[in-house]
């Protein structure tokens, strides 16, 4: 039943009123009248360990992981777990190679390495980029894949819950990253404590349907009856292999959009920026961890879900308006079946997993609209005081246009059967390769120069439409005996977009060696940064964390290859 009883109301709104307490407590007990921007939008050296790793899970997992990653695996499988697992193992380098780099030079957004690294063309440019981003894609997906799965299971009207989401993160952001660090604590504790509720009621009920009881027993029924969703790495015969194209998801595009994501994004790397070395990769390994948990949470119940449904549940609250099966619909099935309390639970776990990637991603918005673009080009006499005023309206306004978006075009882009995650994944991956080529080059090659960087960031663009689109004009079977096109659903050869974010990487950093090697040769001199190699030599303590986090990494695919 698609409501939520008085019992469910009360298990909500306790966790609201802890969390809304929580976090003007912290707003009270940390918060300085002559705060600094840096001290607003990062929290400079106040967030511990604990609190980085929570704060990067809760703003990391929220309606695109509970929704559209379930969505997924009802659809494919296990496939889908490649974006947490191989996180975990991204999460470890950005941790030895990326952060020392951004600390030593002391950078606090990715705009300002750019301007550091390049010049200031280049980090404008990058700034208006991740702006639409964060907007038009990651804000607006949120809002719109969040307000369904809440509708679903609580039968409040879906515009209403898009509006009652962003006031909430609203509320939340406008306290500053201090807030939403320590306030994520409490969101990541009720992600994860109501996602296994749901995964445990997925598994019981798979064993009740088989006539025994015990999880054991339902995770073992999954595996034998739905052994096809238990599968890794795809072969080209599979039907879900346009998005998940084999040995790509290990050594091709899946690199790129991990350490893009984690790397070079200033949504994740906030939260570590205003941290030291040591705090900071404890915090990144502390995360590892974390997302090693998170297909338990998100995967398993879509897996289950897709069980169940072939057993002839769900089969009328999985379709969309239109007749049209809809794999987002899974996870809200689902909760739809836990008992008063639990649902409580559950619903107030999926509620914290959006407002906490919302409040992170709004502030995101705000640090660079404010630091980058206002500060720099509009206004460079700002005072810190009017900064952060400027900061708290940027996220009213950035909430208010990703709500009228995710009203007007949410359910074209996301909605009647469509995977909201993959959505998510292939318009982000529009710019990331040429982002990543950029800064692995800005890091690494100190020849890299400002007219290649601003190549790669609009070429690399250009370049991911191009593959998009070429195979309206060209016929691309070709490439099938190598591997790298497929036939769609509408009879076309098309390019997997993991592998198009290779060819585009490949592509961006050729033409960035190649200007490079020109405006060397007369006479520019590009923007070295400062590195020293002991600052890449992690502890014993992290070394010991990071290798078993590799080792548990290798098993598990060795396992469900």
């Amino acid at each position: 039943m698609n409501t939520l009883s008085n019992g469910d109301y009360v298990v909500f709104f306790i966790y609201f009123i802890i969390v809304s307490l929580y976090g003007y407590w912290i707003y009270k007990r940390k918060h300085n009248a002559d705060a600094t921007s840096k001290d607003y939008f990062l929290a400079e050296g106040s967030l511990t360990w604990w609190a980085i790793g929570a704060s990067l899970i809760a703003s990391n997992i929220s309606a695109e992981q509970f929704i559209g990653t379930s969505g997924s695996a009802f659809k494919m499988g296990l496939a889908i777990s490649t974006y947490e697992w191989m996180a975990a193992a991204t999460l470890i380098i950005v941790a030895v190679f990326f952060i020392p780099i951004y600390l030593k030079n002391k950078i606090f957004t990715m705009p300002q390495f750019l301007n550091q690294r390049y010049n200031g063309t280049v980090a404008m440019v990058m700034a208006i980029f991740w702006l639409l981003l964060y907007i038009v894609v990651n804000l607006m997906s949120i809002l719109y894949l969040g307000a369904l799965a809440i509708s679903g299971i609580s039968g409040i009207d879906i515009t209403v819950c898009i509006t009652l989401l962003a006031i909430f993160a609203v509320f939340i952001t406008l306290g500053g990253m201090k807030v939403i660090g320590y306030t994520d604590v409490i969101q990541v504790f009720v992600l994860i404590l109501g996602g296994l509720v749901a995964t445990y009621l997925a598994l019981n009920l798979i064993s009740e349907k088989s006539g025994t009881t015990g999880l054991w027993n339902g995770l073992t029924i999954m595996r034998t009856e739905a052994a096809d969703h238990f599968h890794m790495i795809f072969k080209k015969d599979n039907a879900n292999y346009m998005d998940m194209p084999g040995l790509s998801v290990l050594i091709g595009g899946m690199i790129i959009v991990n350490l893009n994501y984690w790397g070079c994004n200033q949504y994740i790397t906030q939260r570590a920026l205003g941290a030291d070395l040591k705090t900071a990769r404890a915090g990144l390994l502390f995360a590892a961890f974390l997302k090693l948990l998170m297909p338990v949470i998100v995967v398993l119940p879509g897996i289950a879900a897709y069980l169940l449904y072939q057993k002839g549940m769900f089969h009328q609250e999985m379709m969309s308006s239109k007749g049209i099966m809809d794999p987002n619909k899974a996870y809200p099935s689902l909760l739809n079946l836990l008992p008063t309390y639990l649902k409580g639970l559950s619903f107030a776990a999926l509620t914290a997993a959006i407002v906490a990637s919302l409040a992170g991603k709004a502030n995101s918005i705000a640090t660079i609209f404010t630091l980058d673009i206002y500060k720099k080009a509009i206004n460079p006499e700002a005072t810190e005081k009017s900064l952060v005023k400027l900061g708290k309206w940027s996220v009213v306004v950035a909430m208010a246009l990703g709500v009228i978006m995710s009203l007007l075009i949410g359910e074209q882009l996301m909605g009647e059967g469509k995977q909201g995650f993959q959505y998510i994944q292939e318009y982000t991956g529009f710019v990331s390769p040429g982002i990543f080529a950029m800064f692995i080059l800005g890091f690494f090659w100190k020849k890299a120069t400002s007219n290649g960087a601003l190549f790669a960031t609009i070429g690399g663009f250009c370049f991911s439409v191009l593959f998009k689109f070429l195979p309206r004009f060209a016929n691309l079977e070709w490439l099938n005996q190598f591997g790298f096109s497929k036939l769609n659903d509408k009879g076309v050869y098309e390019i997997p977009f993991i592998d198009r974010m290779g060819f585009v990487f490949l592509l961006c950093v050729l033409g960035m060696w190649i200007i490079s090697k020109i405006d060397l040769a007369k006479g520019v001199k590009p923007n070295g940064l400062e590195i020293d190699a002991s600052m890449f030599k992690p502890s014993r303590a992290f070394t010991a964390g990071a290798l078993i986090v590799g080792g548990i990494i290798v098993a598990l695919y060795s396992f469900f290859w």
